[in-house]
C-alpha cells in the first residue's frame, strides 16, 4: 500500500493492524540501544595488544614516564600528521578527546582572542557560528555553551550549501567560524567534494580571525571498497595564503579505545605555536605514554588502514542489514523516508515525512528500542522539519540491529500514517 495516495478507510486499517504489531514489540522486553555511534566491544577488542606494549622511552630519547613535551611525542605528531596531511611541526597531539580539544580552541577564541582576532570574542558585542545541519550534536553544544548564535546552513550532497557560506561570512564580522565533518559527516555520510575544499579556503570573510573547525573524524572510517577521497584543506589554505584558518581535529577514537585513544589538532605552525603558549598555563603534557603506545601499535597510517580493515569488516554487515531492512519493511509504503548507504562514517541518516521524526523516537523508546533524541542534529535540539533522525548501527550485535530497524520502520509507518490521517 502506498500510504501517500490510500484513502482514509485503507488508512484506519493500516493503523489497526500496525497498532497490533507494535503490541507485539511492547511484550518483547527489549533494552537496544542505537542512540550514539559507539564501537561494540568487538571493536574495541580489535586494540587490546595495545595494553602489551610496554614503551616509555621514545626515539630521541624522551621519557615519556616525565613532565613536559607539550606538543606530544614526535612519534605521535608523525603518526597525524599523516592522517591529516600536514608537517609534523602543524600537529599538537593531546589526551584522548578531540572534543576536548575543539571545546579548548573555541574557548581560547571566546577569552583570549587568536593572534589576528581585533580582540577577544567575549568582548564582541554578538558570536555567531555557522552549524551545516543535520549535524553534529556535540559541535552545535559547545558553541551554545558560550552565548554563540547557531546559524543553520543547509547540507547538500557536496557538502555545506557553499553560496550561502560565502555570502554570509563575507557580509558579517560577528561570523567567527564554522562546524565541519567534511568526511562521511555526521549523521548523512556526505563527504565534501573538490570544490567545496577549494571554496573554504578562498572565500573572503569580514572577521579577521574567522576559522574553519575541521574535525575529520572520519578520515579512514570506510565500510566499502569504494571510498571517498577528501581534498586536503590545509594545501588548498596554503595555496590561497589563508593557511591560518582551518583548525583540524581527528583521533583515535573510533579507532582504538573510545574512551583511551589519542587526539590532536592540526594547523599551521603559526597558530600552533600560538596555541601551545596559550596552554602552557593549563597542563605540562597531555598523556605522552599513551602517546608512545599508539605510534608503536600503528608505525604509521599504512598501519593504521590495515587495521581500519578489521573495523571495516565488523561494521559493513551492520549497515548492510539498515539498508536491507529500510528497503524492505519501509520502501514499500510509498515515499515516506529517504536514506542513502554512506560508503563510510558512522551513522545513517533517515529523513521522514515533516513532523514525524519526534513521534517515531518516542514510539521506538516506549517499544524498548533507545535512539538518538530527534532535533538533535539542527542547533539547540530543534530541527524545524521535525524529519531527521541519526540511526547509529555499530554498537548492537547483527541480530539485535535486525530487530531494532524493523522495530523502527514499524514506527515509522505508523507516525506516517497518522500524519496522512491528520492531514486528510
Amino acid at each position: 500500500m502506498d500510504y501517500l495516495t490510500a484513502n482514509r478507510a485503507q488508512l484506519l486499517d493500516e493503523l489497526t493492524a500496525l497498532q497490533q504489531e507494535y503490541k507485539r514489540y511492547q511484550q518483547m522486553g527489549l533494552k537496544l540501544d542505537m542512540s550514539r555511534g559507539k564501537p561494540s566491544p568487538e571493536q574495541l577488542d580489535l586494540s587490546m595488544e595495545l595494553l602489551d606494549i610496554h614503551v616509555y622511552k621514545g626515539e630521541t630519547g624522551i621519557d615519556a614516564r616525565n613532565y613536559g613535551v607539550l606538543e606530544g611525542m614526535p612519534e605521535a605528531r608523525r603518526l597525524f600528521a599523516a592522517l591529516m596531511g600536514i608537517a609534523p611541526d602543524e600537529v599538537i597531539v593531546g589526551g584522548n578527546a578531540s572534543l576536548q580539544m575543539m571545546y579548548y580552541l573555541v574557548e581560547l577564541g571566546y577569552r583570549n582572542g587568536y593572534a589576528n582576532s581585533p580582540c577577544p570574542w567575549k568582548e564582541c558585542e554578538r558570536v555567531k557560528f555557522l552549524c551545516p545541519v543535520p549535524g553534529y550534536d556535540r559541535h552545535f553544544r559547545i558553541t551554545e555553551y558560550f552565548g554563540f548564535e547557531l546559524v543553520s546552513v543547509p547540507m547538500t550532497p557536496t557538502g555545506p550549501d557553499m553560496d550561502i557560506v560565502e555570502k554570509l561570512v563575507a557580509e558579517d564580522d560577528s561570523i567567527k567560524g564554522i562546524w565541519c565533518v567534511p568526511m562521511y559527516s555526521n549523521p548523512e555520510g556526505v563527504s565534501y567534494s573538490d570544490e567545496t575544499v577549494r571554496r573554504f579556503a578562498r572565500m573572503k570573510t569580514k572577521a579577521p580571525d574567522f576559522k574553519i573547525f575541521w574535525d575529520n573524524a572520519y578520515c579512514v572510517h570506510h565500510i566499502t571498497d569504494t571510498p571517498d577521497i577528501l581534498l586536503n584543506l590545509m594545501d588548498e589554505c596554503r595555496a590561497a595564503g589563508t593557511e591560518d584558518r582551518p583548525f583540524m581535529f581527528c583521533s583515535t577514537s573510533k579507532i582504538t579505545f573510545s574512551g583511551a585513544g589519542v587526539a590532536a589538532i592540526g594547523a599551521s605552525a603559526f597558530n600552533v605555536k600560538y596555541i601551545l603558549k596559550n596552554m602552557f598555563p593549563m597542563t605540562i603534557s597531555f598523556d605522552k605514554i599513551n602517546q608512545l603506545r599508539h605510534a608503536a601499535f600503528f608505525e604509521n597510517r599504512a598501519g593504521i588502514e590495515q587495521h581500519m580493515e578489521k573495523h571495516k569488516a565488523l561494521l559493513r554487515p551492520k549497515f548492510e542489514m539498515v539498508d536491507s531492512v529500510l528497503r524492505s519493511d519501509a520502501a514499500p509504503y510509498g515515499d515516506i523516508a529517504h536514506w542513502r548507504m554512506p560508503n563510510g562514517g558512522y551513522f545513517i541518516c533517515l529523513r521522514t515525512l515533516p513532523g514525524c521524526a519526534k513521534r517515531i523516537v518516542d514510539l521506538c523508546d516506549k517499544a524498548g528500542v533507545k535512539m538518538t533524541e530527534a532535533g538533535a542534529t539542527h542547533p539547540y535540539g530543534i530541527d524545524p522539519n521535525d524529519n531527521t533522525i541519526r540511526i547509529a548501527p555499530s554498537f548492537p550485535p547483527v541480530e539485535e540491529l535486525r530487530t531494532a530497524t524493523q522495530l523502527l520502520c514499524l514506527c515509522l509507518r505508523i507516525a506516517s500514517v497518522e500524519h496522512q490521517l491528520e492531514n486528510m
